[in-house]
């Protein structure tokens, strides 16, 4: 089975799903979360399901009041509120004004954020994905200094980083289009689950390279295409199950965990199958594509 020989599909099938997102984030870009923008959130719980008329009373009394709205959500027996940073006892006053409205309506959550913590929360998440990415290619770069040319570990290391960043745009691409399309808001557990990602992601592509790396010290890099492929087939099971049982797991949560980590278990799900995907048929026969350029540039100078 000539995996690697396939190459061309998977980069066009990787393009299919990187390209909308991309479309996406300049477009609309993220809808980002009082954790990042600030603001306050307030979370109203009825006992009967939210309709219009619930919608329209929100909002009036927050005008009423003078509160700019930031946006109001409705999730079943929920309203999700954000607004302009508000202290206490202006948000007493509006629960107070709403209770009279509905008899039956209750205050689940209120939480405010300042503009400056949430900068820094932004500053702070791309910070920790930039020094985790610059970590990677020096550990990768340092752990497989040894291996048999023609190949050389900082190019496995690249490699590894593009796969990575692959699969962060694919995330982020996605949850673009379902900020635009469902509202779903960036906040701090999202960031955390594109570190988990990441982590996941570069710790299947290094299985197979290491792989990689015993073949070529045992069977010699004179078909170098014939080793990544043999290395790919020997690791594809147990990545494959490894996945499967954090994806059972994942499942299980977005089904019974509840609405608070519910598109923070989605980003994880589909992080972990874009890692898998791109650990197998993308970083691999990227080392692949930079080996026949690299054969073709040799070619070219003689």
């Amino acid at each position: 089975m000539d995996i690697v020989g396939r190459k061309n599909w998977y980069f066009g099938l990787s393009l299919l799903v990187l390209i909308p997102g991309i479309i996406a984030i300049f477009l609309w870009g993220l809808n980002l979360s009082i954790d990042f923008t600030g603001g306050s959130r307030i979370t109203l719980a009825l006992k009967e399901n939210i309709t219009n008329s619930h919608i329209e009373a929100v909002d009036k009394i927050l005008k009423d009041q003078k509160i700019k709205i930031a946006g109001i959500e409705k999730s079943d027996k929920l309203v999700i509120v954000r607004t302009v940073p508000i202290d206490q006892n202006q948000n007493n006053k509006f629960i107070s004004a709403l209770s009279k409205e509905f008899k039956d309506i209750r205050e689940q959550e209120f939480e405010t954020i300042g503009p400056t913590i949430g900068q820094e929360t932004t500053l702070n998440a791309l910070k920790a994905v930039g020094i985790a990415s610059i970590l990677i290619i020096l550990y990768i770069t340092w752990s497989f200094r040894s291996i048999p040319r023609p190949t050389s570990s900082l190019r496995f290391g690249i490699c590894a980083i593009v796969a990575l960043i692959h699969d962060v745009l694919v995330v982020v691409g996605i949850f673009a289009i379902l900020g635009h399309f469902l509202g779903v808001e960036i906040d701090s557990l999202f960031v955390t689950a594109i570190l988990t990602v990441i982590g996941f992601s570069v710790h299947d592509t290094i299985v197979v390279f290491d792989r990689i790396r015993e073949n070529l010290k045992r069977m010699g890099s004179s078909n170098f295409h014939q080793t990544v492929n043999e290395s790919i087939i020997q690791t594809i099971d147990r990545s494959l199950n490894t996945s499967l049982t954090v994806i059972l797991v994942l499942v299980s949560l977005l089904l019974f965990g509840g609405e608070s980590i519910r598109w923070f278990v989605v980003a994880l799900l589909i992080g972990i199958i874009t890692g898998t995907y791109s650990s197998i048929f993308v970083a691999s026969p990227l080392l692949i594509l930079w080996q026949e350029l690299r054969n073709k540039n040799k070619e070219v100078k003689r």
